[in-house]
């Protein structure tokens, strides 16, 4: 098993002791783009990156891609394709249509395994060295960029003033009646770490996870379970309308709800981060404009410019020099990293089929 841990020591030491406080960009969801498998003929004007749009692609134009352009001249254009399948068909067809993918790292760890990538020359990639990035993070076929977390959401108005404050606070329904949320396979791995967590298990031995023992900590909470989320968006309505007491979430997605008043908070003991990450499709057309926004986007003030818009942690720890303290509250934060876990993401590309194939017969029976 990989250690997919954060080099804590290292990112505190990058840190330097400070405590955690493009030029016009087009979507398109289809395009005929047809050229060879392997480099094809470089365009060095634009450059197309596939990432997943809504409040994350504007933040990626506003701290990304808009500077980028302004300092190259490449353009920098987006397409916003959903679906794994489609773009690992597309690159296998000859065909993709972007030059860059910015997907989380277990995607890119299956496209990797499915020969779709290309191995990444870190020669290119100035802002990666020395910078206290984690090991995990430069891999082969692809560079993290950004971490977030799934982490515990609870409303602060149900409790009599007591919060809960662990996993297994979350399965203790006498303590803190009420319905639960949980993620489905839909939306990513199951989350069986929080199980296990609630259960006893220290972070540090979390991998590989005994997966007979986490369900049946599962079975335990299921008639408590009022949803099975699948999309970042539906804890907090569950939340905001105390359909659900207690859920779990992405960071930052509730945070709109907790601004306008409404009695949420999070709790991070026992957070599990990931991070997204950058790849480089076999046929990219423009594969130096690719290694250069890769790079532009590791350098600490456009990382802490992105995490100021958008609620994901910098991979760069110098990036939390020039955080305000107020926007500091993220996955990588120096004081979450003894807190949480990271994802192992070795574990679940070899794990996640089976896992989710029972998880699915769990869920109807």
């Amino acid at each position: 098993m990989t250690d997919a841990r954060i080099g804590r020591r290292t990112f505190l030491r990058a840190v330097g002791g400070v405590a955690a406080g493009a030029a016009a960009t087009s979507v398109a969801a289809c395009g005929d783009r047809a050229q060879p498998k392997g480099n094809a003929p470089e365009s060095s004007k634009t450059l197309v990156v596939r990432d997943i749009g809504g409040a994350y692609g504007e933040a990626n134009r506003k701290a990304v891609y808009e500077p980028f352009g302004k300092e190259t001249g490449i353009q920098v254009d987006v397409v916003n394709i959903p679906r794994y399948a489609q773009m690992l068909a597309q690159i296998e067809e000859g065909r993709p249509q972007f030059d860059l993918i910015d997907i989380d790292m277990i995607a890119l760890a299956r496209f990797k395994e499915a020969g779709a990538t290309q191995e990444i020359d870190y020669d290119r990639l100035e802002n990666a060295r020395n910078a206290g990035i984690a090991d995990s993070l430069l891999a082969s076929h692809g560079v993290g960029k950004n971490y977030w977390a799934s982490l515990m959401a609870y409303r602060t108005d149900r409790f009599g003033g007591r919060a809960p404050r662990s996993w297994a606070d979350f399965w203790d329904t006498g303590a803190f009646p009420g319905g639960r949320a949980l993620q489905s396979p839909d939306a990513g791995p199951p989350e069986l770490e929080f199980a296990l967590l609630a259960d006893g298990v220290p972070l540090d031995r979390l991998y590989p996870l005994d997966v007979d023992r986490a369900f049946r900590v599962l079975d335990a909470l299921k008639d408590d379970v009022r949803e099975f989320w699948a999309d970042g968006a539906t804890p907090g309505r569950l939340l905001e309308r105390g359909e659900v007491v207690l859920s779990s979430v992405w960071h930052g997605r509730p945070s709109a709800l907790i601004e306008r008043g409404v009695p949420l908070a999070y709790q991070w003991n026992g957070a599990r981060r990931q991070s997204s990450g950058f790849g480089i499709p076999d046929g990219a057309r423009n594969v130096d404009a690719a290694y250069r926004l890769i790079d532009f986007a590791l350098r600490p003030e456009v990382q802490s410019g992105f995490a100021e818009i958008y609620p994901m942690g910098p991979v760069v720890p110098a990036a939390y020099k020039d955080l305000p303290r107020e926007a500091a509250d993220l996955a990588s934060s120096p004081e979450h990293l003894y807190t949480g876990f990271d994802l192992d993401v070795d574990w679940w590309l070899k794990n996640k089929e089976a896992v989710t194939e029972r998880w699915q017969e769990w869920a109807r029976s």
